[in-house]
């Protein structure tokens, strides 16, 4: 790494936690300002809404903001070169432009690298801490109409290949429900059945606590009946399984994501596509950043008059551009037929195809 390396890569990356930080302290005053009300009602000490709330909402906002962060700081600093002519005197001693690109790159695969392990881990502990608080303190108490209501109504799901489970209604917060019944097929034919009206989680066993279970077994010629008081049963879904609310799947790592999509796909979950489209971002978002860093170096690198200010504005209307393709990509996947690999990747597909174009069109 040369000397012009070392000083293009470092313009890139101060800048970059610069923006970072300011931004981020803008949207907290403004965040405060909003929920002021809430934290007084809360009776919280400024400590606990710290570690509470603002754990979580920090590292959540600066990961959906991170690529626009990228984009702007690139944009600045290199319009900045680009008006003192540093791009045109590096130019001009013979660096190409594919080189002089070099340490962007790098930069770009190292803020990706940093966004990639943040979606893996650091973001769905910082949704849940955030949407623990948000549901305790500002949102109040939820409705049974509310998407994401702590009472779940009439559940339907597999339980394996040839087991369904129903449940009438069930509260993820006290984790007992009502109406619990489970079918179990050979072939065509009913060989199993069980009901309970009332049923929880035991926290202690970790299994399901049936009360008062009527069974029934059938064969070609019999069929069994068996009523316990109480059953405790271990079924492949657990409290968590039943809580499936709108910000569910942001919460989770990667990890336990993939077992839990692998476990709603052989269910033929309604909220698979959702699921998918939540694990494929969490590679494409990360991907987007050498994208954009691609677009900000060469729309920023030529001299034109305007400078900065124009710069910045054509930035802004890409961000936005690339917003609303990623937006209308995942409705698409999730309420329509388009492929979640697709839907997640799109945006990126489109925009590196734009990255191409400018760069073959940029001054050599």
């Amino acid at each position: 790494m040369k000397k012009i390396d070392r000083y293009i890569l470092g313009k890139y990356l101060t800048t970059f936690f610069f923006c970072l930080l300011l931004f981020t302290v803008i949207v907290v005053v403004v965040d405060i300002s909003e929920k002021t009300d809430n934290f007084v009602k809360s009776k919280l000490s400024v400590s606990q809404i710290i570690m509470d709330y603002y754990i979580g909402f920090i590292p959540r906002i600066d990961a959906m903001l991170f690529p626009l962060f990228v984009f702007i700081s690139v944009i600045f600093f290199t319009s900045k070169m680009a008006g003192r002519s540093e791009v045109i005197a590096i130019l001009s001693s013979g660096v190409s432009f594919r080189r002089f690109l070099a340490p962007y790159l790098v930069g770009g695969l190292i803020l990706a690298t940093i966004l990639w392990a943040g979606y893996q881990y650091v973001v769905p502990k910082a949704n849940q801490i955030w949407g623990n608080f948000e549901a305790r303190y500002i949102d109040g108490p939820a409705t049974v109409q509310n998407n994401n209501s702590v009472v779940k109504q009439k559940l339907y799901f597999k339980l394996d290949s040839n087991s369904y489970v129903g449940i009438r209604s069930y509260d993820t917060v006290t984790k007992t429900g009502t109406g619990l019944f489970v079918q179990r097929f050979a072939g065509n034919k009913l060989v199993y059945n069980l009901r309970a009206e009332n049923f929880s989680w035991d926290s202690a066993s970790k299994q399901w606590k049936l009360i008062e279970p009527l069974e029934r077994s059938f064969d070609s010629l019999s069929e069994r009946l068996r009523k316990t008081p109480v059953r405790y049963v271990n079924y492949n879904f657990k409290p968590r399984d039943l809580r499936k609310d709108d910000y569910f799947k942001d919460q989770l790592p990667t990890p336990e994501l993939n077992a839990f999509i692998k476990v709603e796909r052989m269910r033929g979950s309604e909220m698979l596509n959702a699921l998918l489209v939540e694990r494929y971002n969490r590679d494409a978002i990360p991907f987007s950043v050498l994208i954009l860093t691609i677009i900000g170096a060469v729309l920023a690198s030529r001299k034109i008059r305007g400078g900065s200010g124009l710069h910045l504005a054509i930035g802004v209307v890409i961000s936005v551009l690339y917003i609303l393709f990623s937006r209308f990509s995942i409705v698409f996947a999730t309420k329509g037929n388009f492929t979640p690999l697709l839907a997640a990747w799109t945006p990126n597909i489109l925009f590196g195809l734009l990255a191409l174009y400018l760069y073959r069109q940029a001054p050599k």
